[in-house]
């Protein structure tokens, strides 16, 4: 008797916990009424970035690339990664969509900067980095003020050459002259 009045207690109170599981199961389903939503973050993407010698193609190691998003006009921060030893460095955590300013600083090579929109899932870039090039100086002559701040060894494209001037002249042509009034 002892025995089937504790096997009806336990059977009670297994089926009094399984309703309670199944009433907070319920109740932790139902999201209509649990303040703020959630809001899936945006894509993004994974850029690959490679720094490299413009002079031989080997990579520079330790290489800050720094990230810079960018809003309108304002920026929104920063993120600086160093590049590996193969000159590589990679970040995923950029929404796509984004403008983002690269800028890269190297010790003993002209600091590299330019915008671009983050477009794809994957990306990869490879940067040639330049040797400084020579200080502008105003007291040094420098030609044509449009050539300012140019490199000087960048390749210009050829001018065609002068027509030929000094033709004969036929001998029976007379050499022009005022005409007397």
């Amino acid at each position: 008797m002892r025995f089937r009045s504790y096997l009806r207690l336990c059977v009670a109170a297994a089926s009094l916990g399984l309703l309670l599981c199944s009433i907070s199961a319920d109740a932790q389903q139902k999201t209509t009424n649990r303040g703020r939503k959630y809001k899936a973050p945006p894509p993004t993407a994974r850029i690959e970035v490679t720094v490299l010698r413009e002079v031989n193609g080997k990579p520079i190691v330790n290489a800050a690339v720094i990230f810079h998003p960018i809003e309108g006009e304002k920026s929104k921060g920063n993120m600086e990664l160093k590049t590996n030893d193969d000159g590589k460095t990679v970040i995923d955590v950029l929404p796509m969509g984004d403008t983002v300013r690269l800028q890269i600083i190297a010790k003993g090579f002209q600091t590299y900067g330019e915008d671009f929109k983050v477009e794809k899932s994957e990306m990869a870039l490879e940067i040639r980095m330049k040797r400084p090039g020579e200080q502008y100086s105003i007291y040094k002559d420098h030609g044509h003020s449009s050539d300012a701040g140019k490199d000087p060894h960048a390749n210009k494209p050829e001018e065609p050459a002068p027509a030929p001037t000094d033709k004969p002249a036929k001998p029976d042509a007379q050499p022009s002259q005022p005409q007397p009034k």
